[in-house]
């Protein structure tokens, strides 16, 4: 038989729904500030230490790319550089030359084994150090701490008309995606995980699921 709500619960689910109103328009940016500026002394150093390290190796030590933020608005994502300095005509020429290489980029936009991927970029990409610059465009209002995997305009596409669970939030640095998920490359999995967060979004699930990156960030499973 069916469950009916009781009345008692309606006022209750009421004020859950103006509180996470409340808190995704104005109090997750407050908290991202919060956060964003209380890791920064120690942000900023170990981010100077990682460019520094690549720069060694040659190259550049930022990589940026564009993605697409909340309302559709374009943004440069920061990360470490983690892939060789002729990564596009490498990437080109692979995929020209290996139909099965070119039909994983097709399905997932990643590669199981990507040539372009040095050696201290696959430790930066296994712990989401290379993430780290990301914060930059927090500061900025870009991404908030968690959000959504941000993603491409191609990438988008693929999220048909459930692209708006995706355009309503700010694209986080970490999110479900990076506790449940990680980097497995399913669209249909990214959009269920989107939506689960944005039914639940809240301080309170916020600071959980950062606190919970710091136990997966080791996990050998980011690419």
């Amino acid at each position: 038989m069916a469950m009916m709500d009781h009345p008692h619960t309606r006022p209750f689910a009421h004020l859950t729904s103006t509180v996470s109103f409340v808190y995704s328009i104005l109090g997750k940016r407050l908290l991202d500030l919060a956060i964003a500026l209380l890791l920064l002394p120690i942000l900023v150093p170990l981010i100077f230490l990682l460019w520094l390290l690549v720069r060694l190796q040659g190259g550049s030590g930022f990589y940026s790319h564009t993605r697409v933020g909340r309302n559709g608005a374009e943004f440069s994502c920061w990360k470490i550089r983690t892939m060789v300095p002729n990564a596009e005509r490498l990437l080109a020429e692979l995929l020209d030359a290996d139909p099965k290489a070119a039909d994983e980029w097709r399905r997932t936009q990643k590669l199981h084994r990507d040539p372009r991927i040095t050696a201290l970029g696959q430790f930066l990409r296994r712990t989401s150090l290379d993430e780290l610059p990301q914060i930059w465009n927090v500061l900025r209002g870009d991404m908030s701490l968690v959000g959504p995997r941000p993603v491409t305009k191609p990438e988008l596409d693929r999220y048909g008309s459930d692209a708006i669970v995706y355009l309503n939030l700010r694209p986080g640095i970490t999110g479900l995606w990076q506790i449940m998920g990680r980097s497995d490359g399913c669209y249909d999995e990214r959009l269920r995980l989107d939506m689960a967060y944005a039914r639940a979004i809240s301080p309170v699930q916020d600071l959980s699921l950062i606190l919970r990156t710091g136990a997966v960030i080791f996990r050998p499973t980011g690419r």
